[in-house]
């Protein structure tokens, strides 16, 4: 869905977190960044994938990466998603889906027989220098931090 590619240099952005706290591609400047896009708090995929980055957050973090999540869903919403699941790391409420869009994983979608427009789950690996090192197009929700770590 989107038109970035790895060797693109990634979009800055700047995002409120769950607590109103501003976050912006700057905060992670000289690490690797795991910015990731899902569709909405509290549905099974969506949980099953920030549950899987969290029981692996450790790992994460000791193979250098940094985790950072988006969706449109309020930062009241990804509070309470954050509680629920102990998350360790932050999420953007992308409310007005600026950033969704500057990274282009807005459009078109199919769900039992229904066509409607949302996000496309998707992953991008940024690096220190803020370039897209990896992208996910396919992200497997059970098993993303096995994904990301094998490249």
């Amino acid at each position: 869905m989107t038109n970035l590619k790895v060797g693109d240099k990634s979009p800055d952005f700047t995002g409120l977190d769950q607590n109103g706290e501003e976050v912006s591609l700057a905060n992670y400047k000289g690490k690797k960044l795991v910015l990731f896009f899902y569709p909405k708090d509290m549905t099974p995929g969506c949980t099953n994938e920030v549950c899987n980055l969290r029981d692996n957050y450790e790992l994460l973090q000791e193979k250098g990466f940094e985790i950072l999540g988006v969706s449109a869903d309020s930062d009241v919403r990804h509070k309470k998603f954050i509680e629920k699941y102990d998350l360790p790391f932050p999420l953007i409420a992308d409310v007005d889906k600026k950033i969704i869009n500057d990274f282009g994983i807005w459009g078109p979608k199919k769900f039992m027989g229904k066509e409607y427009d949302g996000i496309h789950r998707t992953t991008f690996i940024i690096d220190e220098n803020g370039v897209i090192a990896n992208l996910f197009t396919k992200v497997k929700t059970k098993a993303h931090a096995e994904q990301i770590l094998e490249g």
